[in-house]
């Protein structure tokens, strides 16, 4: 069984090798530079890990892993445009460095390239991978929507939250594990559990970026703390304090959230007490630790030896840990 770190060398020097060389450098340029910031890349390397848990020649899947890795990059482009960011990965987005233009273009031709890597899986499960494949980019389109809405919204409930990041985040994961399965050979019981595995595990990574949003080091974050705060995001601490806030707190809240010109640092701090009044830290925590309980219980009845799940479940509890 390959380890993590050398899944996620095998992706790199495979990414790093992709040839972007044809006319119009226009068109190329910015595809070639957002897969030069490279990344944990995850969404490959679970692809790998769960072919690996049934074959070793990892290699015959790194067609779909890179179309699964230049398909999520094709994503940021667009959500970066959307949500007019600056800065993705320590560098200029796409459209910062060229133009709004050339994002939504070159964001496109990565789709259609993601489409073309996956035309070079096993003929017999094309069909089956291509069908996965359009239902989780269809899916990913209706929870980035549904992001958009919430942003208008006042009264976004905690499932409607919960289904968005399911669709936004939590599906490419899950058919990133069922394929590699599918390819590597699995029973559809199988790729079918890792599926659900990956949902879980999603919804987990998401909620868990939300808590870090508040809770977080920066450094060991990577981004600045309170930025969800500051920005009114709809995320599971707010939806969650909204719901259990008293007319006062949630007076309090609103008057925050429809101020234009506030002192960010002041904003933090008031809406972080609010949270640990209302109890939100630890129904987030508990939320999380729920989510994982499900993907390990998914993954444990994978019907494949515990030794060979041991690096699958070892990435994801690195990952978790984040949190600590």
């Amino acid at each position: 069984m390959f380890t993590a770190p050398q899944l996620l060398e095998i992706v790199n020097r495979h990414i790093d090798g992709l040839d972007f060389s044809r006319p119009p450098k226009g068109l190329y340029d910015p595809v070639e530079y957002v897969l030069s910031l490279g990344g944990k890349r995850i969404r490959p390397v679970l692809l790998l890990m769960a072919y690996n848990l049934y074959k070793q020649d990892v290699s015959k899947a790194l067609p779909p892993a890179t179309a699964i890795e230049v398909y999520h990059n094709c994503t940021l482009l667009h959500d970066d445009l959307m949500d007019r960011a600056e800065v993705r990965r320590g560098k200029p987005v796409v459209h910062k460095v060229w133009d709004d233009n050339t994002a939504i273009l070159s964001g496109d031709a990565m789709l259609i390239l993601a489409y073309r890597y996956l035309a070079d899986s096993s003929a017999e499960l094309l069909h089956a991978i291509l069908t996965l494949f359009n239902e989780t980019a269809l899916e990913i389109c209706e929870g980035q929507q549904m992001d958009m809405e919430f942003e208008r919204r006042h009264n976004v409930a905690i499932d409607e939250y919960i289904e968005m990041i399911r669709l936004k985040t939590a599906v490419l994961l899950a058919a990133s594990l069922k394929i590699g399965a599918l390819l590597g050979g699995a029973t559809q019981q199988d790729a079918d559990l890792l599926y659900d595995f990956g949902i879980h595990i999603g919804i987990a990574f998401q909620l868990q970026d939300d808590w870090l949003d508040v809770y977080g080091d920066a450094e060991v974050f990577g981004k600045k703390i309170g930025g969800d705060i500051c920005c009114n995001k709809k995320t599971f601490m707010l939806i969650k304090a909204i719901e259990r806030a008293d007319e006062v707190q949630r007076a309090q809240i609103e008057e925050w959230m429809n101020t234009d010109n506030f002192d960010e640092e002041e904003k933090i701090a008031i809406f972080t007490d609010l949270y640990n009044q209302l109890g939100v830290r630890k129904i987030a925590e508990n939320q999380m630790d729920e989510c994982y309980i499900k993907a390990m219980e998914c993954l444990d009845r994978v019907g494949v030896p515990t030794e060979n799940k041991q690096v699958l479940k070892s990435i994801i509890s690195d990952l978790m840990k984040r949190k600590i």
